[in-house]
């Protein structure tokens, strides 16, 4: 039986997990799931090689990115689909999608759309900042700001729409 989407379009089932060898020698597109349900996503530019973002991927938005070559993920925060720069403009077209060996972890390599922001704070990448190293053991270290200016002001993107930031 092949699953549909709400909207009525079909998806191939992803091929069940049976050996190792399966899993890791042949081409069948086998994900590994955890028991949350997600699988995690290392997003780049396509470009440039950058890191951009740490996502979520549930079985649907691994299916919808797929099919529509553009990033879907699962919002932890939200507990919902996302479709990456559907509010926004930012969209994350997928110029390549891999899959590590195990296949429990993903990596896309996207062309952001608008001005090129994938974190919602504003910066290009959500890895802005960077954490010194070889401090002293009772110092608490200070961030670095890598990124010097934000390409947009959030409140002007998503106006009065609640931060995904968790404390």
């Amino acid at each position: 039986m092949t699953p549909e989407n709400d909207d009525g379009r079909s998806f191939p089932l992803f091929k069940a997990r049976k050996s190792v060898e399966q899993v890791e020698e042949s081409s069948d597109l086998a994900p590994k799931f955890g028991t949350d349900g997600l699988i995690p996503c290392i997003t780049t530019d396509a470009a440039t090689g950058d890191v951009l973002m740490l996502g979520y991927m549930n079985n649907e938005a691994l299916k919808r990115t797929i099919e529509t070559e553009e990033a879907h993920y699962w919002s932890r925060s939200r507990g919902c689909l996302w479709h990456k720069g559907s509010s926004s403009g930012l969209i994350q077209r997928v110029i390549e999608m891999r899959i590590d060996d195990d296949q429990d972890a993903l990596w896309l390599r996207v062309q952001v759309g608008g001005s090129g922001a994938s974190c919602h704070v504003g910066y290009r990448s959500c890895f802005y900042r960077s954490v010194p190293l070889g401090q002293a053991e009772n110092l608490a270290p200070q961030l670095k700001f890598e990124e010097a200016t934000k390409l947009f002001e959030p409140a002007d993107v998503y106006g009065n729409a609640p931060n995904p930031t968790r404390l």
